[in-house]
């Protein structure tokens, strides 16, 4: 039986987990995990606003988030252990992006890309966005794309618990610890160091270690483009409900959406002030001077909202193209990664981690080919730009 480690316990090391050793009839791996932090307190899979969605440009993914809903919405019974079925609270309002009048090619370009695989989604102009959500001014936007189907959110951390519990009930051991290096033998990697001493003996190791993983690839000699990007979310009440509301992408680059009785909202920074691995703290300046004021200007009622809270979490921003980083690299024979998801890593993790695990048990994947997203591609200088990244 072969033995794996996986450094990071979140929802992509936790999925790959699973899906190593899905197949009942056959128990292939003997697989470790090493997780620097139960409680989970900066993962990403806890600190995400935990959404999916269709709307894509590039049609890898699409795909793995068209697998990524349909994952979801039989997650109960799938990732089942006994009596304890897991619920991920999946609710599927949609997305909806607006566009100025600069963004309507590109909309529309995305659109094509979308119905071309099947994605449920219309495009809107000013006067029908205005009758299907009145509570919205148009002010400003010349076309808008709303998800009519299989786009949402959910609760990422009952979604990290789902697959680890799964994965756990399939012989997966956690191990709550530091790793700190790579045990070599030549382009080969033969352990996993913690910080305890000891050196974990793997056939192979998977790189799931989320914003940290650029110093897990330079333990082998591998330079990963990959670095932790903080995002502030700002959590806020108002008095009106505004029925049928989805996740809204603004023009000004602000996300909003519904979170039970209240709402979230965040953006992304500009280049300049994006920097990486800076400290998880909320820029809380920002929602004064600039949020709030866009979010009143789009919906008016919200110049009465009162900010009820705040986090901060990390994107695992691959600085090259935005898009993931699957399989191995040349340099070394057994290391995989899973890395660079910027932002998309939960609702990708079912995708990735089946993926993952078809190259580690086979050689190469056997249900969605996810080979545009492999090094080569960084490695021969051929990014695969996604233009909606949030």
């Amino acid at each position: 039986m072969r033995r794996v480690v996986i450094i990071g316990g979140g929802a992509i090391g936790s999925a790959i987990a699973y899906f190593l050793n899905a197949d009942p009839k056959e128990k292939a791996f003997d697989v470790t995990v090493v997780e620097r932090d139960f409680s989970y307190t900066q993962a990403s899979s806890a600190l995400s606003a935990s959404s999916i969605r269709q709307q894509f440009s590039t049609a890898i993914n699409i795909e793995m988030s068209l697998y990524g809903i349909s994952f979801f919405r039989t997650l109960g019974q799938t990732l089942r252990v006994g009596d304890n079925v897991p619920d991920i609270g999946l609710v599927e309002p949609g997305y909806l992006y607006l566009a100025s009048p600069a963004g309507v090619e590109v909309l529309r370009e995305n659109h094509a890309m979308q119905r071309a695989h099947a994605v449920d989604v219309a495009l809107m102009t000013p006067d029908e966005l205005q009758a299907r959500f009145p509570w919205m001014s148009t002010e400003g936007v010349a076309l808008a794309s709303l998800g009519l189907s299989g786009e949402g959110w959910y609760d990422g951390y009952s979604l990290l618990q789902a697959f680890r519990k799964k994965a756990v009930s399939q012989g997966t051991r956690y191990v709550q610890a530091h790793a700190t290096g790579l045990q070599r033998n030549g382009a080969a990697v033969t352990g996993v160091q913690i910080d305890s001493g000891a050196t974990l003996p793997a056939d192979i190791v998977v790189n799931a270690a989320g914003a940290w993983a650029a110093k897990v690839a330079a333990w082998a000699g591998i330079d990963l483009p990959v670095h932790g990007r903080r995002r502030s979310v700002f959590s806020f009440s108002c008095p009106d409900k505004l029925p049928g509301c989805p996740l809204v992408i603004d023009t000004s680059g602000i996300w909003l959406r519904p979170e039970g009785r209240k709402f979230i909202c965040g953006f992304a920074p500009p280049a300049t002030r994006d920097l990486d691995d800076q400290p998880l703290e909320v820029e809380h300046e920002v929602f004064e001077r600039f949020i709030w004021p866009a979010l009143a200007a789009r919906v008016p009622a919200f110049e009465a909202i009162r900010m009820t809270g705040a986090w901060a979490g990390y994107y695992e921003m691959n600085v090259f193209d935005h898009n993931a980083i699957l399989g191995l690299h040349p340099a070394c024979d057994n290391l995989y990664f899973a890395n660079g998801f910027s932002g998309h890593g939960l609702q990708q993790c079912p995708a990735a981690g089946r993926g993952v695990a078809e190259l580690v048990r086979f050689g190469g994947y056997r249900s969605l080919d996810l080979s545009a997203l492999s090094f080569a591609r960084i490695l021969e200088n051929r990014p695969l730009f996604e233009k909606n990244v949030i």
